[in-house]
């Protein structure tokens, strides 16, 4: 421990001994309960420069935190060194330029607080303490994508400290292989501390619509809603879920709108006509409120478990499928997760697949599959309970997120969650960048 308590930090190093250790390794899924030898909170570059070399000088296992959201717990290395990136948390918004400097411990809650001042905003996922860093790495689903592109489709540029403790600019002009393997390639080449974010006009307006109908009155709804959000305007994200509730379970169907709800409205005679809801809702929240809207009560106290697909297509089979969540019928079946559907296309399909590492561009659905607890003794039924959810779903999948996968995928899922050209293009880039697979705590990609 000499070399570790010696070392100078702008930051704070924690050890077991420390107050604030067990806040620092507590992440959002109360399932992981791992003890780093040491973490290191960085408030500077220049601190995630010395971590990572300290890291490789002791040998230690290297996990990085943000937000802490992914669910296998990557960030907190048992007996490791874990690098907390959430001192790092500034944003800086150039309103003219329509730019916004992230550091890489930001939450999105952070960037939109900056952003919606000015009526400006970029892609961000839908639960505000999330961190910016990991959701953006693996591609970022968000209700702008439809307009804007993923999140990963609006970084000008990265600032990486790379496994080597060096720091560089990834951009279209400056080391363009790293940029392009960033955009959606997950943590796996270095650990970004800036970002550099193009801002759309966004407004400050959103409509909400939901409708909700029983689980045995929904496929001819959740056809019609399908076929409707094949033609809707981009501002419009069509979304869809199922639910337990004590009347039995309820599907709901809707869209979420940025933008001006007058025109959001032009929809709602569609959407009323697919059936007669048992319960609807019609809310306009500010684009702030939205962006809280799915934040967890309770936060980091529950256990987690999730599996997530991603649809091409969705034929009258996945609809029957995805009402069952993978039980044998509607009402059978214990502790049935949530299940959830969100709409891709619109601008994340414009971007010619190329591009960015980030696969799966002609996806019509994003389905997920999530559950949560607080009792122990119900870990295996629950991870039981969503994994058939998830693989009641695979006759239809056409690949997967890579920020869904968990510890059961293992590099199956990294073949699913990449095209196979990809996949080698992304370990050719390993062995450029990190051959040692320093950065291995993550969605891993291999070195070639």
């Amino acid at each position: 421990m000499n070399a570790a308590t010696s070392i100078d930090l702008d930051g704070q190093l924690l050890t077991p001994r420390d107050a604030g250790y067990d806040a620092a390794r507590t992440v959002w899924n109360a399932m992981i309960d791992r003890r780093p030898r040491m973490i290191v909170r960085a408030a500077s570059v220049a601190d995630v420069v010395t971590a990572v070399r300290l890291a490789r000088d002791l040998d230690l296992e290297l996990g990085v935190r943000c937000g802490g959201h992914n669910v296998t717990g990557c960030a907190v290395p048992d007996g490791g060194l874990m690098i907390d990136l959430t001192p790092l948390n500034e944003v800086r918004v150039d309103p003219q330029r329509r730019r916004a400097r992230v550091q890489g411990g930001a939450l999105l809650g952070a960037l939109d607080r900056a952003t919606q001042p000015y009526g400006l905003a970029t892609t961000a996922g839908n639960v505000s303490h999330t961190g910016v860093g990991g959701l953006t790495l693996g591609g970022g689903m968000g209700w702008l994508a439809r307009q804007y592109g993923l999140a990963c489709d609006n970084v000008v540029s990265y600032t990486v400290v790379t496994a080597d403790g060096e720091v560089v600019t990834a951009s279209r002009t400056e080391n363009p292989d790293l940029f392009w393997g960033l955009r959606g390639g997950g943590g796996n080449f270095g650990i970004v501390t800036e970002f550099e974010f193009q801002l759309h006009p966004t407004g400050t307006r959103t409509l909400v619509a939901e409708f909700d109908v029983r689980a045995e009155d929904a496929v001819p709804v959740l056809e019609g809603w399908r076929d409707l959000a094949a033609v809707a305007p981009r501002q419009a994200t069509f979304t869809a879920g199922v639910s337990s509730t004590p009347a039995g379970p309820i599907a709901t169907v809707g869209y979420v709108w940025v933008g001006d709800p007058a025109q959001a409205r032009r929809l709602l005679p569609a959407m009323r006509a697919l059936g007669r809801p048992v319960a609807a809702r019609v809310t306009t929240p500010s684009y702030l409120e939205l962006q809280r809207r799915d934040d967890t009560t309770g936060a980091h106290t529950f256990r987690r478990y999730s599996a997530g697909r991603y649809l091409a297509e969705f034929p009258t089979a996945a609809i029957e499928a995805f009402l069952l969540r993978g039980a044998t019928d509607l009402h059978a079946g214990t502790w049935l997760p949530g299940v959830g559907l969100q709409a891709h296309g619109g601008a994340i399909a414009d971007v010619p697949d190329a591009d960015a590492a980030f696969g799966h561009r002609g996806t019509m659905f994003e389905y997920g599959a999530g559950t949560r607890w607080t009792d122990p003794a119900e870990d295996d039924a629950r991870m039981s309970a969503a994994r058939d959810a998830g693989t009641a779903l695979d006759p239809y999948a056409s690949g997967v997120y890579v920020n869904s996968l968990t510890a059961d995928d293992g590099q199956r899922g990294i073949r699913r969650a990449y095209p196979a050209a990809k996949l080698a293009r992304l370990a050719a880039l390993k062995t450029g960048w990190d051959p040692a697979n320093v950065f291995h705590l993550n969605q891993n990609v291999k070195p070639a």
